[in-house]
């Protein structure tokens, strides 16, 4: 329901026992590293070694300062593994670093490279932006970083943006100067829409174009995110917009490998047949909850409550959620509603 806090969860994580992508590919004897934001454990028992990772470099938390590496609550937080070691950078070129020279380093074995950057997320900090955090100071009541104008966030978003967008073209070069791009397949997509504005304070951060809502939200602008995939001579290039989560990513990478996983639960679909053959993607229903909201998708329709209020859209011709259906299609509201509850009656509470 809920992002895990670094300040009142500290001694809980994603249970060890829980079955990672790593840990899949790691047991068909796949080279696997994690270099960015872990932010599913803060200590040891939960960092990402101890999930099928054979090397983790960055932090644990959610968020924190991309120049100096301090958490909100004022904790260093830039591992080696499962031990705090801390480097001069800008977290983003970091990261970069290290990808760039893991898969030089792995070129002749087949590996697996997560890179979850923790560029766009606050501290709003560009690359030649101001480091903001030091050690033993309490953040959480400023963790924005330095910015000038609350009103305008938007140009240090966009140096963020930018730096993730360099990154990702000097990971893509060190495949094709290894020859590695036909080998290679390379998935890009993100966790959630951007903010607009954040409460009453900072405003004009980022853009979800036409769509209605912001991260934090259950509607589109809070989590339709684009999901690009990349594999030279294997996928051919085009576009769709069959509904797809980030829970495929298991089925779907664990299929290309080659690898069983039979025995790992998951409510994800295996995308690569519709990838590589373009066959059609199993159609099912997909469930959100945040608190006391909640929303529900089954093909073109999509049902939210939020704060008691209900409204149907159809995304196929109401992309932007403006224009609620609930009143003159009560019965689609009734079977939406119905499958929801079903759903979250079988969700740990």
């Amino acid at each position: 329901d809920g992002p895990l806090s670094a300040d009142t969860q500290r001694d809980i994580g994603l249970p060890p026992y829980a079955k990672t992508i790593a840990e899949v590919l790691h047991a068909a004897d796949y080279a696997t590293a994690c270099f960015g934001k872990w932010h599913l454990g803060f200590r040891s028992p939960f960092l990402p070694t101890v999930q099928g990772f054979d090397t983790f470099r960055g932090l644990s938390a959610g968020d924190g300062d991309h120049h100096s590496h301090i958490d909100r609550y004022g904790n260093e937080d830039w591992w080696r593994d499962n031990k705090i070691d801390m480097e001069v950078g800008y977290t983003t070129d970091l990261l970069t670093k290290h990808s760039v020279s893991y898969i030089e380093q792995h070129r002749d074995r087949p590996f697996f490279l997560y890179v979850p950057h923790l560029a766009i997320h606050f501290p709003w900090q560009g690359p030649t932006d101001p480091a903001h955090r030091v050690k033993g100071i309490d953040y959480k009541l400023d963790k924005w970083g330095v910015i000038p104008d609350h009103n305008n966030v938007h140009p240090h978003v966009k140096a963020m943006v930018e730096a993730v967008d360099t990154s990702t073209g000097k990971i893509l070069e060190t495949l094709r100067r290894l020859n590695l791009r036909e080998r290679t397949v390379v998935i890009f997509t993100s966790d959630n829409g951007g903010y607009l504005n954040y409460g009453s304070t900072f405003h004009n951060i980022s853009s979800n174009g036409a769509l209605r809502g912001q991260k934090g939200t259950l509607y589109e602008g809070g989590h339709r995110v684009p999901m690009i995939v990349s594999w030279a001579g294997s996928i051919s290039s085009s576009t769709t917009d069959e509904l797809v989560h980030s829970n495929d990513l298991l089925p779907t990478i664990a299929a290309i490998a080659g690898v069983d996983f039979s025995e790992v639960k998951s409510d994800g679909v295996d995308l690569s047949q519709y990838l590589i053959a373009g066959k059609p993607v199993t159609k099912r229903t997909l469930f959100w909850r945040a608190g006391g909201d909640w929303a529900v998708r089954q093909g073109r329709w999509k049902l939210v409550s939020e704060e008691g209020n209900v409204e149907l859209f159809d995304l196929g011709r109401d992309l932007g959620e403006q224009d609620s259906l609930a009143a003159r299609h009560p019965q689609t509201v009734a079977r939406l509603q119905r499958d929801w509850h079903a759903w979250n009656d079988d969700m740990p509470k």
